[in-house]
Parts: C-alpha cells; sequence; structure tokens
C-alpha cells in the first residue's frame, strides 16, 4: 500500500522478511491515554482521559483497527471518542477518507489520506502508514497506533469519562489472558498475514502448519470452557475474534490458509458467532466492506482484484454456546 520516507509518500512499500518469512513491523507511536495523563507502560505522559479529546482513524477491514472499534463500542465510548472510516478500496496513497457508503470521512482534520496525519505529527516521518491511528485534538499528534494498547486504553483510562462495561482485562486473569494472546497473536491473527505474505514454500508451509495446529489447540480448549480464559470474557477472546471473522470470508481463499474453514471447527464456529452476536457488535461490522477491502487492496495476492461473490455465511444463527458456564 505504500509507506512514508522522509514525509513524502512512495508507492514502494519495504516488506520486511527473514527466509521467505514475513515480518510484521513494530508500531512506531507508542504513548497511552490514562486516568491523570501521567505516562503509561511505553512513550510520553500528556494524554489525559477526556470527553471528545480523542479521535480515532480506522478501516473496516483491517482486524487490527476492528478490535478497537469493538472496544470504543463495548465500553460505550462512543461519545468520548470520535472516528472516522476509511474507503474499502485505498490504492493511490494509501487509507483514503471521503464520502462512501459503509465510510465515515474526517471531519476532525478533514484529510484525505491518512499519510497527512502522520505528516502533522512529524514532518520527517519515515515508515508504514496504518490503521487504527489515535489522534489527540488537544496536542494535534498522534498517541499510538499499536491496536493492542489502544483497545487497553479504551478499556481502563476512560473510567469517570463515560466508559461502561465489564473489565476486559481483569488483574486476577491477565497473566493467562497475556500468555494466551501471546500464542494466539504469533500464530492466528498474524499467522494469517505470515501464510499470505511468505515469500518462499518453506515459510509458507511453516506458517500454515503453525496456524492449524494452533486452531485445533483453540477448538479443544472450547470444548469445555465458554471462554479462552475459563468462564470470563475477556480482551483475549476478543483479539481472537477479529481474525476468526475474517477467516473464511477472506483468508481461506487470498490468503490460502484452506486447510479448513472455521464453520468446520465447531467450538470455534459456535464461538465466532456467540461474540458476533454480543449487543452491539453486528452493528460495527461491515461483513461486505471486509471482504472488498481484502480483494481490491491487494492485488499482489490477487492480481485482478476480483472481489468473489461467496461464501455466504449467516452469523445470526442461533450458537451452543449457552451449555457452558460463564462467570
Amino acid at each position: 500500500m505504500g509507506m512514508l520516507i522522509d514525509g513524502k509518500w512512495t508507492e514502494d512499500e519495504v516488506t520486511q522478511n527473514q527466509g521467505g518469512k514475513f515480518l510484521r513491523p513494530d508500531s512506531i507511536f507508542r504513548n497511552w491515554v490514562t486516568t491523570d495523563g501521567s505516562s503509561g507502560p511505553s512513550g510520553r505522559g500528556g494524554f489525559k482521559a477526556e470527553p471528545s479529546r480523542y479521535h480515532l482513524y480506522l478501516s473496516h477491514n483491517c482486524p487490527w483497527a476492528y478490535r478497537t472499534l469493538l472496544f470504543r463500542k463495548l465500553k460505550g465510548l462512543e461519545d468520548q471518542v470520535s472516528i472516522a472510516i476509511s474507503a474499502s478500496s485505498c490504492k493511490d496513497e494509501g487509507w483514503t477518507y471521503k464520502k462512501e457508503a459503509g465510510c465515515i470521512p474526517d471531519a476532525v482534520n478533514n484529510i484525505t489520506y491518512l499519510h497527512e496525519i502522520y505528516t502533522k505529527a512529524d514532518a520527517e516521518y519515515t515508515g508504514r502508514v496504518t490503521v487504527p491511528t489515535l489522534w489527540d485534538k488537544k496536542n494535534q499528534t498522534i498517541v499510538s497506533n499499536e491496536s493492542s494498547e489502544i483497545i487497553r486504553m479504551f478499556n481502563s483510562a476512560f473510567e469517570g469519562v463515560g466508559s461502561v462495561g465489564p473489565d476486559y482485562y481483569p488483574e486476577k486473569l491477565r497473566g493467562d489472558i497475556d500468555a494466551i494472546n501471546e500464542v494466539v497473536y504469533s500464530n492466528v491473527n498474524n499467522g494469517v498475514y505470515r501464510c499470505g505474505f511468505a515469500s518462499t514454500q518453506e515459510a509458507y508451509e511453516e506458517a500454515f502448519d503453525r496456524l492449524f495446529n494452533t486452531l485445533d489447540d483453540l477448538e479443544n480448549t472450547l470444548n469445555s470452557q465458554r471462554y479462552l480464559v475459563g468462564g470470563t470474557l475477556t480482551e483475549a477472546d476478543w483479539r481472537l475474534f477479529s481474525t476468526l471473522l475474517r477467516f473464511d470470508i477472506v483468508y481461506y481463499g487470498l490468503f490460502k490458509c484452506n486447510k479448513r474453514h472455521i464453520y468446520e471447527y465447531p467450538n470455534l464456529w459456535n464461538f465466532t458467532l456467540e461474540l458476533y452476536q454480543y449487543p452491539g457488535v453486528a452493528e460495527v461490522t461491515e461483513l461486505e466492506h471486509i471482504k472488498q477491502g481484502y480483494y481490491a487492496n491487494m492485488q499482489r495476492l490477487d492480481v485482478k482484484g476480483f472481489v468473489p461473490r461467496g461464501p455466504n455465511l449467516d452469523f445470526t444463527v442461533r450458537h451452543d454456546r449457552d451449555r457452558l458456564p460463564k462467570h
């Protein structure tokens, strides 16, 4: 999709790899919104949770952006954090914000391309331009473009500033959550990309095997417990869900993750149905946009960019997860 080099947009994105293995670059902006504006685990301080101070740049098709959109909804922050949602097709200069069905143009900075925000924060910025991007309207800069950290900010920093809903990262479960997150991120969330963007047969097969071995393990786990760390719904479940939702629609075909569909895993499929049917989730999920966004923008994987008509999946059918207890 391109990148910025010394503040200038180039369509030649540098893809990191090692021996044919796709390596996802680290996010650059790693500041934290906190309840009192003190510094978080990384970055600098000065980002206090305040009503209507922050603006989130998103895309429906990106799973990393999607999980921040989910947490904004789950924590009731729609009136506190404004959003812009990109067009499904973003070919010329990366993530594009314009009037289009399913999109929300940028009403805060009135930008057309997301890279304009990155150079507004750093005129000499070099690196990828990614969603989600959390913008501070007060300091006129980027707070963070790391989704795993943004969801934790939304989970806890806005208590007393309109946040509602359960704690998805409870202290007593953090060790278990972190452990399963590490496995799921490496082998599933990023694992599908390691399959799709592998540049050697050996790298693809290694990623493929790790992906499906992990899905088998998760299927077994969910046979006897409702969620990934027991009977409590946590951020680990939402992070996995963001990938499972896209799996049969996109990754099975486009990324060649084609050993088995998610609907062929009884427990993973019903887990996906339950989370999709959780209050508010369907409202922020655009399945057709997801499919169009991947196939239209990843022509190095599918040269013609044709968007498939299928599959025909119904995420509203009754799930069977009520057979297992929750806490």
